[in-house]
C-alpha cells in the first residue's frame, strides 16, 4: 500500500463535531494518511456530518454530493451518519457511511474504501443503551465514544508518561489562540424536541484528568483559551459521583500554565447550583459567561418540552449572576412554534427576552424532528405562524442584542486577539463573546499578536459587535498580557 494516501476532512455541525473532526484527523495522521486542504483533490473526502435539524441534515446531504462531484471516494461520518446508517447509504449511493464505532479503526476504514471493499453500513441503534460506564466495558463492547477512553493509555509498558498525543490521537486543524475542549458526550435528558440522545447515547464524563491533560497540551500549542464542549455541561460528573465535578474541575484548568481563559458552553438552567455560579464569577482565569439553554419561556410549553422553569425563574438567575458581575455575558436559543404554542405563551417569551438583556440570542423554528416524542403532539402551529413568529422574535432579538451592547460603551474589557487586519485594526473577542457564536470585538492598538490578550475601552457598538481603543496605562513595549 501507498503511504501517500490522502483524505480531504469535512467538518459541519457545532463545536463537538469540530472536536471529533480532530480525533479523526489524529487517528488518520497516526495511521500513515496525509490530510491535504479541501481544494486539493483527495483519494478520500470524509464528511463529518450534522444530524441535529433539517437545515443541517439538507447542508450535508449537499456538502457530500458536491464531495462527489469533485472525484475521489466519499465517506460520511459524524451525526447523520450514526443516526440515519443504512438508511442514509441506501439513498447516497454516492457516499460510504461509518458510525462512531469505526472511529477507533478509521485507517482500516478508509483503506478499505481506496481498495474498493464496500463498508457495510450499521444498523441505527438507540445509543443510550450501549454505553457502560467502565471504559473497559466500552472497549470489550466495541462501542466507541469519540473523544473519550484514552486516559487508561496514557503510560507506557514501562510506566513511563506519554506524551498527550501519543495517548490521545487529536491533531489540531484551524490553529489560533482559542480551541474547543470536550468534557463528555451524550445526554440523558429527555426533551421532547431532542433527538440527540439516540445518536449520540447515554451521558458520558470524561475523566477530569484526561481533561486537565488535554488542557496542557492545547496550552503547549499555543491555546489560550479553551471552549468546553458537550450536549449539557451541568451534567459534568453526575456519571462519575460527582455533582460539582464541574465546581472543581474548572479552577484546576484555570490553573494550567499559559491558559488565560477557561470558558463554558450550554448550562442547562435547572442544574446551575450556586456553587457553579460562584466558581463562574469568581475564578480568575474562568470567564463570567453564561451559555443557558433556556429554549424558551413559558412554564407551561416548557412542561410539555419535558424541561424545567419559567421566565420568573430565569430572570431570577440572570439577577444573581450580574448581582456578582455585572458585565458577565449571557446567551441563549429559543425554540419558537413548538406543538400547541399558544399567542400567550409566545408573548411570555418575548416579555422575557425584553427583561431578560441577553447579549447573543438564537431563535430556531419548530420542525418535526425523527424519533421524537413531540413529533407525535396533536396542535401543531402552522407553518405560516410559526414563520411569522420566527421572523418578529429575530427582528426583536436583533434590537435587544445592540440595545446589550450600547450598554457597553465606556466599559473596559479584556479583548483576545484572533485575527490581525489593517491599519491598527485587530478582531478578537472579549470575554462575554464566545467563538463563532456570539458576536466580536473590533480593537484599535499598536504592535499587537495574535495571542494578545489587551486592555481596552469599548468606543463603539454596531448590532452585536464592539468597537474598543486599546487602553494605554500599559508599560512601554508591553504589547499585551502573555
Amino acid at each position: 500500500m501507498s503511504s501517500r494516501r490522502t483524505v480531504s476532512l469535512v467538518t459541519l455541525g457545532c463545536a463537538r463535531n469540530e472536536v471529533d473532526s480532530e480525533e479523526l484527523a489524529g487517528r488518520l495522521s497516526a495511521g500513515g494518511w496525509e490530510l491535504v486542504d479541501g481544494d486539493a483533490k483527495a483519494d478520500v473526502t470524509l464528511v463529518n456530518t450534522c444530524g441535529f435539524i433539517d437545515a443541517a441534515k439538507q447542508d450535508s446531504i449537499e456538502s457530500l454530493l458536491e464531495a462527489a462531484e469533485n472525484g475521489g471516494k466519499v465517506v460520511a461520518a459524524g451525526c447523520m451518519a450514526e443516526r440515519y446508517g443504512s438508511e442514509l447509504a441506501d439513498a447516497l449511493p454516492e457516499a460510504q457511511v461509518i458510525g462512531f464505532d469505526d472511529y477507533a479503526a478509521i485507517t482500516d476504514r478508509l483503506d478499505d474504501v481506496v481498495e474498493g471493499r464496500p463498508l457495510v453500513p450499521h444498523t441505527p441503534r438507540d445509543r443510550r443503551t450501549l454505553l457502560p460506564i467502565s471504559p473497559v466495558e466500552r472497549d470489550a463492547s466495541r462501542v466507541h465514544v469519540p473523544g473519550h477512553g484514552a486516559f487508561a493509555e496514557s503510560t507506557g509498558a514501562d510506566g513511563t508518561e506519554l506524551p498527550y498525543r501519543a495517548a490521545i490521537p487529536r491533531r489540531r486543524l484551524t490553529g489560533g489562540p482559542v480551541a474547543n475542549l470536550k468534557i463528555a458526550s451524550g445526554c440523558d435528558r429527555r426533551c421532547t424536541f431532542c433527538a440527540i440522545p439516540t445518536f449520540r447515547g447515554a451521558y458520558i464524563s470524561r475523566h477530569p484528568d484526561e481533561i486537565v491533560r488535554e488542557a496542557e497540551w492545547l496550552a503547549s500549542e499555543g491555546v489560550r483559551e479553551v471552549f468546553l464542549v458537550s450536549e449539557n455541561s451541568t451534567s459534568y460528573g453526575k456519571d462519575l459521583g460527582d455533582v460539582r465535578a464541574l465546581e472543581r474541575l474548572l479552577p484546576r484548568l484555570a490553573a494550567v500554565e499559559g491558559l488565560d481563559r477557561v470558558r463554558v458552553s450550554y448550562l442547562q438552567p435547572a442544574e446551575v447550583r450556586p456553587g457553579l455560579v460562584d466558581v463562574l464569577t469568581g475564578t480568575p482565569g474562568v470567564v463570567p459567561y453564561f451559555d443557558l439553554s433556556f429554549q424558551h419561556a413559558s412554564g407551561t410549553l416548557l412542561r410539555r418540552m419535558r424541561r424545567f422553569g419559567d421566565r420568573e425563574r430565569f430572570l431570577e438567575l440572570l439577577d444573581t449572576v450580574r448581582s456578582r458581575v455585572p458585565e458577565a455575558g449571557a446567551r441563549s436559543n429559543f425554540i419558537v412554534g413548538f406543538p400547541g404554542e399558544t399567542e400567550a405563551e409566545f408573548e411570555d417569551l418575548v416579555s422575557f427576552l425584553e427583561s431578560a438583556r441577553l447579549d447573543a440570542i438564537g431563535v430556531f423554528g419548530y420542525s418535526d424532528e425523527d424519533g421524537t416524542e413531540a413529533k407525535g403532539h396533536a396542535d401543531k402551529v402552522p407553518e405560516e405562524v410559526v414563520a411569522e413568529r420566527v421572523d418578529r422574535l429575530n427582528r426583536l432579538a436583533e434590537e435587544l442584542m445592540a440595545q446589550r451592547a450600547e450598554e457597553r460603551l465606556g466599559d473596559e474589557v479584556t479583548v483576545l486577539v484572533e485575527t490581525v487586519l489593517e491599519d491598527g485594526a485587530y478582531e478578537g473577542r472579549s470575554e462575554h463573546q464566545a467563538p463563532e457564536v456570539d458576536g466580536s470585538t473590533i480593537l484599535y492598538g499598536e504592535d499587537l499578536a495574535v495571542g494578545d490578550l489587551v486592555r481596552a475601552t469599548v468606543v463603539q457598538a454596531i448590532g452585536a459587535d464592539l468597537v474598543a481603543e486599546q487602553d494605554e496605562d500599559r508599560p512601554d513595549g508591553e504589547a499585551g498580557e502573555r
